[in-house]
């Protein structure tokens, strides 16, 4: 009986705080490697992590700010989705889903975030955890953003290192925990997916198991809400699916799975601090692709979870390199936290609006594939605006339909014009006459980041931006053993595109 009321209780106050209004488009699903609308037409979902699974579950920062000027932040940026983290006891666990939110404050001593939650969200202060946690899943919906559920931990702390069988991983009542959130969400469009588990690991991980309960939970989970995308992370931090090459899921269902592979900042960051920033890169994406990332090249749609902070520079970088290469579906690491999206400025939104739209999609029918030339430190492209003018970092939005040949030239499509160098430190150019020195452009080192050519006089030079945002070629930069230099200027990506405009995912009638 106490069971029963539970249940009752979890369902009604949800139910009570579920957004009405109707969204367009909705639900996704998947054909091939990628996610589309109900029309067929590709979703991109360029999301940011927004944690609510510490020792107080509750969203990060509600003690600083109003969760409506969160979500209206969080829109403003671009971003058409939030990945909400949760722990999974909220579901399972009757003392701590009843728990207030100024209980669960007190209960930690955590009087001065009490205090800011209640100047800044009273509302929500006496509301139970689980209706607390729903308030903001109702407020960003009425920010016209999806939502992706994802179930970080069991227990609320600020890590776990944990795998199927551990103390607080159960695997039957993880199965029951994740039925529970998904019936809940059923019918409500916003919630577009669910993430089973995020960063599993542990020594004693192993593919076994992880194929026997992943099966389980995303059955379930598409069971009580065959709407939902259901999101699978893989082993040791969730950073390795190679053993899908292998073996597949034998799941009952099609065209909801999707598969969730991280980027460990963390790793990726040790690595940076010691080794020149083009080896760093080269293996960092040769890993990635050799544990999960060639499988997008199977035809598996993949969304990738980032912990880079804005601010490491050399590691976003190569990140955003391999995102425009691959136009995957990603989640950026975080809202909150020292370098948190509350705290951005206007160049981090550059640098990521590039990524933000589809490159490509499903159907290419309708458009004419071409390349764009990517500056991944600015998120702008190289664009060709007059004859008097000369190239110029802009939005991608305007970059030029450009193409490359076989015979290594840059090519402005539907003209006789290729990229040209004319000087060491010198602008470049187009020209029409694309058989002269400084017109066969090579991609080159472990970062495979750099356009370089050879002048008439057998010159080096490799394709720059100076502090005017003009294209020039200089010397080529930080291809040695200097693990200080910075390359940025020089990383530039030669990346596919269908010219597939965003157009508006949500709408609220």
């Amino acid at each position: 009986m106490g069971r029963f009321f539970f249940s009752f209780f979890f369902l009604l106050s949800i139910l009570c705080l579920l957004p009405l209004k109707p969204v367009v488009a909705l639900p996704l699903h998947t054909t091939s490697r990628w996610i589309v609308d109900e029309d067929g037409a590709r979703v991109k979902l360029a999301c940011v992590n927004w944690p609510s699974h510490r020792e107080a579950p509750v969203a990060e920062g509600l003690s600083n700010h109003p969760v409506d000027l969160i979500s209206k932040r969080i829109a403003s940026l671009g971003f058409n989705c939030v990945r909400l983290a949760l722990p999974l006891f909220l579901a399972t666990d009757q003392s701590l889903a009843s728990l207030t939110v100024r209980q669960s404050f007190q209960r930690l001593g955590l009087l001065e975030s009490l205090a800011g939650f209640q100047a800044n969200n009273p509302s929500m202060l006496d509301l139970p955890l689980t209706s607390a946690y729903q308030a903001v899943v109702s407020n960003i919906a009425d920010n016209n953003m999806m939502i992706i559920l994802d179930s970080h931990f069991s227990k609320p702390s600020f890590h776990s290192n944990d795998i199927f069988g551990d103390q607080y991983f159960n695997p039957d009542l993880w199965v029951k925990g994740l039925t529970r959130m998904a019936t809940v969400f059923s019918g409500v469009p916003n919630v577009v997916g669910m993430s089973l588990r995020n960063e599993l690991r542990c020594p004693k991980q192993n593919v076994k198991d992880w194929y026997r309960y992943m099966q389980k939970g995303a059955e379930a989970v598409h069971s009580a809400n065959p709407d939902v995308l259901v999101i699978i992370s893989g082993l040791s931090d969730g950073t390795d699916l190679s053993f899908l090459l292998n073996q597949q899921l034998e799941l009952t269902f099609t065209g909801k799975l999707v598969l969730e592979m991280h980027w460990d900042g963390l790793r990726a960051g040790r690595a940076g601090e010691t080794s020149n920033p083009n080896k760093v890169c080269g293996r960092v994406v040769d890993s990635i692709m050799r544990r999960g990332g060639v499988l997008l090249q199977q035809g598996w749609p993949l969304m990738f979870v980032s912990e880079l902070g804005v601010d490491d520079n050399r590691n976003l970088n190569c990140f955003f390199g391999l995102a425009a290469e691959l136009d995957f579906d990603w989640a950026l690491w975080t809202v909150e936290e020292t370098n948190g999206l509350m705290n951005w400025n206007s160049s981090v939104f550059q640098r990521i609006s590039a990524l933000q739209s589809p490159l490509q999609g499903p159907d290419v029918s309708r458009v004419r594939p071409h390349k764009i030339i990517l500056h991944p430190p600015t998120g702008l492209c190289i664009l060709w605006e007059s004859w008097t003018e000369p190239l110029k970092l802009g939005p991608c939005t305007k970059s030029d339909a450009w193409g490359y040949t076989p015979q290594k030239l840059l090519i402005v499509k539907g003209s006789y014009f290729c990229l040209q160098a004319v000087e060491l430190g010198k602008p470049a150019k187009l020209s029409i006459i694309c058989t002269k020195p400084g017109s066969n452009w090579d991609i080159i080192s472990d970062s495979k980041m750099y356009l370089s050519t050879k002048l008439g006089d057998s010159t080096t030079v490799c394709l720059d931006v100076d502090s005017s945002s003009t294209i020039v070629t200089d010397a080529c930069k930080c291809l040695g053993r200097d693990d200080t230099c910075d390359p940025g200027s020089q990383w530039f990506k030669v990346v596919d595109s269908t010219n597939i405009s965003r157009r508006p995912i949500l709408q609220t009638s």
